[in-house]
C-alpha cells in the first residue's frame, strides 16, 4: 500500500531540494521570455532615442533611464519580496516593465523622445524582475551551492537575450504592418514578453521559495519583513564581505553598462545595419549568460573572491579590445563585447553568491535590494558618462577610460578582499 505524503511530511532538506527544482524551472523559464523584452529594449533604445532627438548623447541617455529605472524599482522589488514574498515582488516589478514598453510605443507613435525616456525608466521594471530572479534561485540553497543555483537561472536569460535583438527587425516589421509607429514593435514585443513572464512566475512558483526558506531555517527570523533601507543598510554594514560584494557587482556592471551602451551608437555612425549590431549585441549577450554554469562551478570550488577579481581584469581587457577595433571590423569589436559580457558574468554570479551568503536569511531581500540600486545607479551614472564621452571626445576613449577604472577598482579590491578573506569561514 502506497503512501502520500505532502510537503509538511517531508524532512525539511528534502522538501528544499524538492522544492527547489521546481523553483529553478519556473524562474528559469520566466527568465528566457523577459529576456527577449529586455534584450529587445536595450539593443534599440539607444539608437531610437538618437534618431528621435537627433544627439548622440540623449541616446545615450536612453540607457541610462533603463538602468535608472532597474534602480528605483530595485528597493521597491526587495520590500514586496520582504512583505509578500518573491512571487509578488516579481510580478511587481514585471508589471512596471509591461507599463514602461506600451509608453515607449506611444511615444515613438507621438515621435517624443521625452515621453521615450519616461517609458524608458518603468522598462527598467523587466530589468529589475530579471535580476531580483537570481536571488530568488538562492533562497533554497545550501551553503556553498549559491553561485551554481544563481548561474542556472542566469544561464536560462541566454535563450532570451541572445534572440531578443535578433527579433527586433521582425517586431518591427510586424508593428510596421499592423500599423504601429516605424521602431515601435520592438517595444510591442517587449510588453508581451514581460506580461508573459509575470504569467509564469503567479502561476508556477508556488510555494514561495524565500517564504517556504524562512519557515524551514529556524534563525531565519519573521516570515515577513519590511526590508527597509535602514535595515537593510544596517545588516550590509555589518558585514564586510556582503559590502565588498556589492561594490564588485556595481564595478563591473558600470563598466559594462557604459561599453555595451554606447556600441550600437558607435557602429550606426560608421553605418553599420540594425542586423549587424543585432549580431555584436547576441554575442556579447552570449558572453554574459552562456558560460554561466561553468563560472557558477567555479566560484563554488575556487571561491566567490577570486571570481570577481577575474571578473574586474576582463572587463578591463575587453574595453581594451573594444577601444582598438576599427570601426568597419565586426569580428574584432565582437570579440571585445564578447568579453565584457563574460567579466560581467564572473563580477555578477560570484558577487551575487557572495552577498547572499555573508547575511543572515531575513536579511537578504532588503540587502540584495541595495546591491541591485547601487549596481544600477552606478550604472546609470557610467552611461552618462559614456555618451558625454563618445559625443565630444570618441568611443575609444571610453573604452580606455573604462580600462583604466577597472584596473584601479582591481587594485582596491585585491587590497579589501585580503582583510574580508579573514572572516571567511
Amino acid at each position: 500500500m502506497h503512501s502520500t505524503r505532502t510537503l509538511n511530511d517531508i524532512a525539511p532538506s528534502e522538501q528544499a531540494r524538492r522544492v527547489q527544482r521546481r523553483v529553478l524551472a519556473v524562474l528559469s523559464g520566466a527568465q528566457i521570455v523577459g529576456g527577449i523584452g529586455i534584450a529587445v529594449g536595450f539593443s534599440i533604445a539607444t539608437l531610437i532615442a538618437a534618431r528621435l532627438s537627433g544627439s548622440a548623447f540623449i541616446g545615450g541617455l536612453a540607457s541610462t533611464c533603463l538602468v535608472l529605472g532597474a534602480a528605483l524599482l530595485a528597493l521597491p522589488t526587495a520590500w514586496a519580496a520582504g512583505r509578500s514574498g518573491r512571487r509578488g515582488a516579481l510580478v511587481f516589478a514585471y508589471g512596471f516593465g509591461v507599463a514602461g514598453a506600451v509608453i515607449s510605443v506611444v511615444a515613438i507613435g507621438l515621435g517624443s523622445w521625452p515621453l521615450l525616456l519616461a517609458g524608458l525608466v518603468l522598462f527598467g521594471g523587466g530589468s529589475a524582475a530579471n535580476l531580483s530572479a537570481r536571488y530568488s534561485a538562492s533562497d533554497l540553497s545550501p551553503p556553498g551551492r549559491s553561485a551554481r543555483h544563481i548561474s542556472i537561472v542566469i544561464w536560462a536569460a541566454t535563450v532570451g537575450t541572445v534572440t531578443g535583438p535578433n527579433l527586433a527587425q521582425l517586431a518591427d516589421d510586424l508593428g510596421v504592418g499592423g500599423g504601429l509607429a516605424q521602431a515601435a514593435g520592438p517595444f510591442a514585443l517587449s510588453a508581451a514578453a514581460f506580461g508573459t513572464a509575470a504569467l509564469i512566475v503567479f502561476a508556477g512558483l508556488r510555494p514561495d521559495p524565500l517564504r517556504l526558506a524562512r519557515r524551514l531555517r529556524p534563525d531565519a527570523g519573521p516570515q515577513t519583513s519590511a526590508a527597509g533601507p535602514r535595515s537593510a543598510w544596517t545588516a550590509l554594514r555589518a558585514s564586510p564581505r556582503a559590502m565588498l560584494a556589492l561594490t564588485a557587482i556595481a564595478v563591473v556592471h558600470t563598466g559594462m553598462v557604459s561599453v555595451m551602451s554606447m556600441t550600437p551608437v558607435h557602429m550606426e555612425h560608421h553605418g553599420a545595419t540594425l542586423s549587424i549590431v543585432g549580431l555584436v549585441i547576441s554575442l556579447h549577450v552570449v558572453g554574459m549568460y552562456m558560460f554561466s554554469p561553468l563560472v557558477g562551478l567555479l566560484a563554488d570550488r575556487i571561491g566567490y573572491l577570486p571570481v570577481l577579481a577575474l571578473g574586474l581584469i576582463q572587463i578591463a581587457a575587453a574595453s581594451v579590445v573594444a577601444a582598438t577595433a576599427p570601426p568597419h571590423s565586426v569580428p574584432h569589436l565582437s570579440a571585445g563585447l564578447a568579453l565584457l559580457g563574460l567579466g560581467w558574468s564572473f563580477g555578477m554570479i560570484a558577487g551575487s553568491a557572495l552577498l547572499t551568503e555573508s547575511v543572515a536569511i531575513a536579511d537578504r531581500p532588503g540587502v540584495q535590494g541595495l546591491s541591485d540600486l547601487a549596481m544600477n545607479v552606478a550604472g546609470a551614472i557610467g552611461s552618462v558618462i559614456a555618451g558625454a564621452m563618445v559625443a565630444f571626445t570618441s568611443y575609444a576613449a571610453l573604452g580606455g577610460g573604462v580600462a583604466v577604472l577597472s584596473l584601479l577598482a582591481l587594485v582596491w579590491f585585491l587590497l579589501r578582499a585580503r582583510a574580508a578573506s579573514r572572516t571567511l569561514t
